[in-house]
């Protein structure tokens, strides 16, 4: 148990360091959180990659999925960033991107995974 834990928390290391290069070239500027929508949405696009590689895979390392599907795409993406940021943008009244950031992120991430998918399967 422990060295798939110990597989998942390097996983994670690696995604939220990318992550924070990630905010680091699209700072955040008090309009759109570009940043937090980028990496949601790529870290959607390499999870349905991964996931439908690892389906072709019959015997892929289960240390390998951890550390790649559940910590690297777990480290990346910031569900819990964009949901704190949804709220700032509730709290500042600016509903109509409040609407885009949240219809946007969920429809395109959940089509991107898909995608992913599919290339792959």
């Amino acid at each position: 148990m422990w060295k798939e834990i110990l597989y998942v928390g390097a996983g994670s290391f690696v995604g939220g360091a990318l992550r924070y290069v990630v905010s680091l070239i699209l700072k955040y500027d008090g309009g759109f959180p570009w940043a937090t929508f980028v990496v949601n949405l790529l870290g959607c696009l390499l999870i349905g990659v991964l996931w439908g590689l690892f389906c072709r895979v019959p015997n892929v390392s289960q240390n390998l999925v951890l550390f790649l599907s559940v910590g690297l795409c777990g480290g990346f993406t910031t569900f819990s960033t964009f949901s704190k940021e949804s709220v700032m943008l509730m709290q500042s009244g600016n509903w109509l991107m409040l609407a885009l950031y949240i219809l946007g992120s969920i429809l395109l991430g959940v089509g991107l995974v898909a995608a992913g998918y599919f290339l792959t399967k």
